[in-house]
């Protein structure tokens, strides 16, 4: 071997590298299957409960009386920023490679709001109630990161400024 490190002695003990792993694949079912096909076509859609809620991401089981949702409601493509806070340093593996703001986001519509990503340019463009709206990514089909993130809007009908 050249230089590959298999392990190394501690005391009277031999130490190896041991990954476990546990690949599988999954089926989501039909509700997040139909919620990811919707946002792969650029499609915004929810699950509307027993209470006239209406949930984004889809709810698949009532909250008040557990049972299945089946009524799906079309979203448009912009909400409002519930509450939000700031990614001064972006990670690695964070959906945007500059400074952001992570956001509770209300879709227009929709009662529950979700969590994602605000690409607002500066902290100081960031504003609780802001309008925003859907920014799609350039290649689609890996699930609600077909959202690339939101982005501030003011010119909203009804909307938010």
């Amino acid at each position: 071997m050249s230089g590959a490190s298999i392990g190394s002695l501690h005391g009277d003990s031999f130490v190896a590298p041991l990954e476990v792993a546990y690949p599988y694949s999954r089926t989501v079912g039909t509700a997040l299957s139909r919620f990811f096909t919707s946002l792969k076509e650029g499609r915004l859609e929810g699950t509307k409960g027993s209470d006239g809620r209406v949930y984004f991401p889809p709810a698949e089981f009532d909250p008040q009386t557990g049972e299945q949702l089946t009524e799906w409601v079309t979203l448009p493509e912009t909400g409002h920023v519930v509450t939000w806070a700031w990614q001064s340093t972006p990670a690695p593996d964070q959906p945007l490679d500059r400074p952001f703001a992570w956001a509770l986001i209300a879709l227009d519509g929709a009662d529950v709001p979700l969590l994602h990503a605000v690409d607002a340019g500066s902290i100081d463009a960031m504003s609780t109630g802001m309008a925003v709206k859907v920014r799609w990514a350039a290649e689609r089909g890996n699930g609600i990161t077909d959202i690339a993130c939101f982005e501030p809007v003011s010119d909203v009908p009804g909307g938010r400024s």
